[in-house]
């Protein structure tokens, strides 16, 4: 006889028993079962995969011993039911001892009955990984609905076997002490989880000649099924958990030097009446990446930042300081900061500014050291032009902005946040006649060494080139 899962209920489902009814109720966070007069074989068997687990056959013999057949073919369709709502796991046990359990990490999750072939192969998808968790080792696949905790060391010495094409016995043979039946559990568990694939003739896994899927980098993919719903129990959006533990960031950045440049401020009543119409904006933007002979002033620079990312009020709540802007952002918290490196603006001494879009200055920074130097090169090189960009703006981020209000999704909605941005300064660079073009990378690395900050509390996101438009 083939060995059993040891089936047990997830750590967030409880068992709730009235003695003045008889009734039992489970209970998670999402979903609640109630159970009217449960009989005594019944009562145990929920009660035993609520403390720890048995496998089927040992469900079975409780159900049959006190209640009978019939009883029994109505606990199977229970099963089903905690299957569908995501509380059942599944042990793989190893000498009477779990050494690895799956745990459904949505609702709709079912446990697929697998058969393992001895003489076939098995490899690791290369999108599953492993990490410590509260003292545990995870793994987790953006393929998966599941994730699969290890508590002892025989699973983690199989899952580091499975990187390489193996069969059951050859693995069997790699570890001492470990049986084949475990070996054969063990791979169908990580199977039922998308951890793994049966090797094809070809030396291939599906995943490698499925289009689709092998088009995706294991870090996009990992960003993408973790930043949305769908393929994890993580909370998500506005949870505030750093509330009453971690004081908010104000939602102005303090200046960061006492050099402090006073932009001009455009007359936004005049430019209403004399300026392109919005579809005529729209329609005619492009990236422009050459300039003119006579660069952007200063007088240009300040009206640019004026209109796209001024604070325009700033605002008191209970959960801290939010502004608004001329471009939107989620909840109102406004991380991105920018950074002006000027190279060629009349009017401006070149060097690193920081933009304080509360009073509408440039605070200075540093002059054209090496990492801005390289910076601009960078911006050059991106846009394939030999002419150093007049104006680099570097969008930064002070990630906790978001972090302290938003989980699982603070980093996508950032990356949402640049893109407004971006469009933002595409349109008033058009609507101004200046030279726009956004990049599709940068050195993070080398801007933190520029301004000297934490890498972790900020750094950069995005890159805007600026100029004057070329003489036509």
């Amino acid at each position: 006889m083939s060995q059993q899962f040891l089936l047990s209920f997830k750590a967030d489902v409880s068992l709730i028993e009235s003695e003045a009814k008889g009734h039992l109720v489970l209970r998670s966070p999402n979903h609640s079962l109630t159970f009217k007069q449960a009989q005594l074989g019944l009562k145990t068997a929920l009660r035993t995969l609520a403390d720890g687990g048995a496998t089927l056959a040992e469900l079975n013999q409780m159900i049959q011993q006190d209640d009978g057949e019939l009883p029994l073919l109505r606990f199977y369709t229970h099963l089903q039911r905690f299957s569908n709502v995501g509380w059942l796991c599944h042990s793989v046990l190893d000498e009477g001892r779990a050494i690895a359990i799956a745990i459904p990490l949505t609702s709709d999750y079912q446990f697929p009955q697998i058969e393992i072939a001895v003489e076939s192969k098995y490899r690791l998808s290369r999108f599953a990984y492993g990490h410590q968790a509260e003292g545990q080792l995870l793994l987790e696949s953006p393929l998966s609905q599941t994730q699969v905790q290890l508590l002892d060391w025989k699973g983690a010495a199989l899952f580091s076997l499975l990187a390489t094409p193996q069969s059951c016995d050859q693995v069997a043979k790699a570890i001492p002490g470990i049986s084949l039946e475990t070996v054969k559990q063990f791979v169908k568990l990580l199977l039922g989880a998308q951890m793994v694939s049966e090797v094809g003739e070809e030396g291939t896994i599906p995943e490698q000649t499925n289009p689709a899927l092998a088009q995706w980098e294991f870090h996009d993919l990992l960003f993408h099924s973790r930043s949305r719903q769908g393929r994890h129990a993580n909370s998500f959006g506005g949870t505030y958990r750093f509330s009453g533990k971690i004081e908010p960031l104000p939602a102005v950045k303090s200046p960061v030097s006492a050099e402090g440049i006073e932009l001009p401020t455009p007359d936004l009543e005049t430019l209403k009446t004399t300026e392109a119409s919005f579809t005529q904006v729209l329609e005619t933007r492009k990236s422009i990446r050459k300039y003119g002979e006579i660069p952007i002033s200063a007088q240009q620079l300040g009206e640019f930042l004026y209109r796209c990312a001024r604070v325009k009020q700033l605002l008191q709540t209970e959960y801290g300081e939010i502004t608004l802007r001329p471009y939107p952002s989620g909840g109102a918290l406004y991380e991105l900061e920018l950074y002006p490196i000027v190279s060629n603006c009349a009017g401006i001494a070149a060097g690193l500014y920081h933009y304080q879009p509360l009073t509408h200055q440039l605070c200075r920074i540093s002059s054209r050291t090496q990492p801005v130097e390289l910076l601009l090169d960078d911006a050059r090189k991106a846009m394939g032009q030999q002419a150093i960009p007049q104006v680099l703006l570097v969008i930064a981020a002070r990630f906790q902005r978001l972090t302290w209000k938003y989980e699982s999704m603070a980093y996508a909605l950032m990356l949402k946040h640049v893109g407004v941005l971006y469009q933002t300064m595409y349109l008033v660079a058009t609507a101004m006649k200046l030279a726009p073009c956004s990049l599709g990378c940068g050195n993070s690395d080398l801007f933190t060494q520029a301004i000297g900050n934490d890498y972790y509390a900020e750094t950069s996101v995005g890159e805007f080139v600026l100029g004057s438009q070329p003489n036509t």
